[in-house]
């Protein structure tokens, strides 16, 4: 039996992916742009191992057994990986024909608008790669096509999906723009408005998009070009005013295009809706951009703020919308909140965040679930065999 264990982060998509140019080999309409998460706080961990005894291909997700075989875009990943290894003329560990048991667990909702799919299918794809002793630039062409932002989590920091123009989907690959060293101090509040599962996929939701809105056509010609080399200066430079404006006018012309669908596609609800509220509420009190949002197709909103900051905006958003857990581990989830780290440049009496005089009140208390904390992360890693999620001995999940 040979087997490996491996990771790989979420990313969040600052300029949207959203529409196919074909859809068998998931090759999208337009670049976009993302920021790879830490995996110390949201990731997905796959076991794959292949032996001589097993009979089928099987895997488990998140404690189920689902279809391998019969899932045609695990199995176009697998083939384009096998043929990858022959192609290179790799020393194959074990023959191409043996079959495989893979287990696979997230550590955040599925299918709730947390990218979760983009984590599994770079998983996978990844640990296979390991598996198989592949190591190759063609990675985030494969993974791409598992699930298009798949490819972007095969790199850290800040990545950039290029559509690519080829028919054959050949140059629509993902590159890094800069690593996660570059902005270390790049933190993401996540507040999880509904982690249940979304009524329209993403996968339903383009498709229709593609089909039937005229905005979506004019942002992949005209926006999209503009704001991918605007934020990408911005993030060379660590402008976080530009970084900030652009991230949310993207995300606003996102969900824009989900109600130009016929029928319409409603991803935000109403909280999410007054997230946005507070976040400009809050950019105005303070007299500058400091927290940027984001949102994905669900409720659930991705603030990007500043390391320095987190305090001050973490106590505005539990001001703004109080929670009964109030600051407990269940609550607040990820990295610890630093109380002593300074909240601003400014001396803290000219701060009317930390002076409590900012507050944008709702009507109702526990509308978030819980809030992660993360930063700006590293790609998949290898781990060690202690950190199999499959029993060596019986080649099923522990």
């Amino acid at each position: 039996m040979f087997i490996e264990t491996c990771i790989a982060p979420v990313n969040i998509a600052l300029i949207k992916y959203w529409g196919k140019r074909d859809e068998e080999l998931i090759l999208p309409i337009n670049d976009s742009l993302s920021m790879t998460l830490s995996t110390d706080e949201m990731c997905a961990k796959t076991t794959a191992s292949a032996c001589s005894t097993y009979k089928e291909h099987r895997m488990w997700l998140n404690g189920e057994e689902v279809p391998f075989e019969d899932n045609p875009r695990a199995m176009r990943c697998l083939k384009a990986l096998q043929r990858l290894a022959l192609a290179k003329g790799e020393s194959l560990k074990f023959p191409l024909e043996w079959k495989l048991h893979i287990v696979s667990r997230n550590n955040f909702p599925t299918a709730a608008g947390l990218a979760s799919s983009a984590a599994g299918y770079a998983c996978l794809v990844y640990t296979l790669a390991t598996l198989y002793g592949i190591q190759d630039e063609e990675l985030t062409a494969i993974a791409r096509q598992g699930s298009g932002s798949a490819c972007r989590s095969l790199h850290g920091g800040f990545v950039r999906w290029h559509k690519g123009e080829a028919s054959d989907g050949s140059d629509s690959i993902a590159l890094p723009v800069v690593t996660s060293a570059h902005w270390p101090n790049m933190h993401v509040l996540i507040l999880v408005v509904n982690d249940s599962r979304k009524k329209t996929s993403s996968t339903k939701g383009m498709k229709l998009a593609v089909e039937t809105s005229d905005l979506i056509k004019y942002r992949a010609k005209q926006c999209v070009p503009q704001r991918i080399e605007a934020i990408t200066e911005a993030i060379k430079q660590r402008d976080f005013e530009t970084f900030a404006k652009i991230t949310m006018q993207d995300s606003n012309q996102f969900h824009a295009i989900a109600l130009d669908t016929y029928p319409p596609c409603v991803y935000m609800n109403d909280v999410s809706h007054a997230i946005a509220t507070f976040v400009h509420a809050y950019n105005a009190a303070v007299g500058q951009t400091r927290v940027a949002y984001t949102f994905d197709a669900g409720p659930n909103a991705c603030l990007y703020v500043l390391r320095e900051h987190v305090p001050s905006l973490l106590q505005a958003i539990q001001t703004s919308f109080p929670n009964d857990a109030g600051s407990s581990v269940e609550y607040i989830k990820g990295i610890p909140i630093d109380e002593s780290a300074s909240p601003s440049q400014t001396p803290p009496a000219a701060d009317p965040i930390l002076n409590g005089n900012f507050t944008l009140p709702t009507n109702e208390r526990n509308l978030l679930k819980y809030i992660i904390h993360t930063k700006v992360g590293l790609g998949p890693q290898r781990l060690t065999k202690t950190d199999s999620l499959l029993n060596p001995s019986t080649g099923l999940p522990y």
